[in-house]
């Protein structure tokens, strides 16, 4: 099949995630049943995403691959993609080819500890990993699950309903965060990396997943080693290094690597090697 084309695909639902309206999910439904059907996907990979007319986009699938019939973009308005996307209304046809990329070590990270740690948008494709570890099939593949989350003010937290949800399961350690709070909010205030302290994992069998603003990965990265995380255990995505979803085009080119092949999931450890462009 041709890698450039675009298979056609319906915005089913838009959910609105921010109260800035910055952030909005978007269920898209392939035209083309054997499409849907033969759609295959890992978390931690990405799509293409067409608003024709337009530009293309690469997006993460926050979607699990145990949901069927159809994916989930989350997607924050920055640019002309983004900014046409939320402009769209239910129904509208886009454009989506993929998925690419490699995805979570998740064969690596069976039987271990799991301590996800995300800030703002960055939850959505850590959310794809989470949901598919926390499914009825999966669960007792993995041993404890943490999830630590924050974002700017509670208006920025996206996934809402979910991490309510995620918050009352017994078998999930929850801690939800917000820089700065306001009038109603009764929760933790404290910035991502300051709460990984506070709560510190520990690192023995366990696996560490951050993904969020470059700031915040580079401080809990470095907390994490300060808890005893080897690199091999530390785990990252690049996400703003993707472009044309094949490696092509070179623009996301690190050293010899390729962010939309090679990636965008590393391990700590192999960043170490890398340039520093990341």
């Amino acid at each position: 099949m041709n890698p450039y084309l675009p298979h056609l695909a319906e915005i089913r639902k838009i959910i609105r995630e921010t109260d800035a309206n910055d952030v909005k999910t978007f269920e898209v439904v392939f035209l083309d049943e054997a499409v849907r059907k033969g759609f295959r996907y890992k978390p931690g990979q990405f799509a293409q995403v067409s608003v024709f007319g337009v530009e293309e986009a690469p997006i993460s699938i926050t979607s699990s691959p145990t949901q069927k019939g159809y994916l989930e973009f989350s997607i924050k308005r920055m640019g002309t993609v983004t900014t046409a996307l939320h402009n769209a209304t239910e129904g509208m046809i886009i454009g989506v080819r993929g998925p690419y990329g490699n995805s979570f070590p998740i064969e690596d990270m069976e039987g271990k500890n799991i301590i996800f740690i995300g800030g703002g948008i960055g939850l959505a494709p850590l959310r794809s990993l989470i949901n598919f570890m926390l499914h009825e099939e999966n669960r007792d593949k993995f041993e404890d699950i943490m999830i630590i989350y924050g974002a700017r003010s509670p208006g920025d937290l996206v996934f809402k309903w979910e991490l309510k949800k995620w918050e009352k399961r017994e078998d999930v350690n929850y801690f939800v965060t917000v820089d700065k709070g306001d009038g109603k909010w009764r929760g933790r205030v404290g910035f991502v990396p300051a709460v990984l302290m506070e709560v510190a994992p520990s690192p023995k069998n366990a696996v560490a997943i951050t993904c969020g603003p470059p700031i915040m990965i580079k401080f809990v990265i470095q907390n994490l080693q300060e808890l005893g995380f080897t690199p091999e255990q530390i785990v990252t995505t690049l996400e703003m290094r993707m472009k044309c979803g094949i490696g092509k085009c070179g623009r996301c080119n690190i050293g010899s690597k390729y962010v939309c092949r090679d990636g965008p999931v590393f391990t700590y450890k192999e960043l170490q090697v890398m340039p520093k462009e990341y």
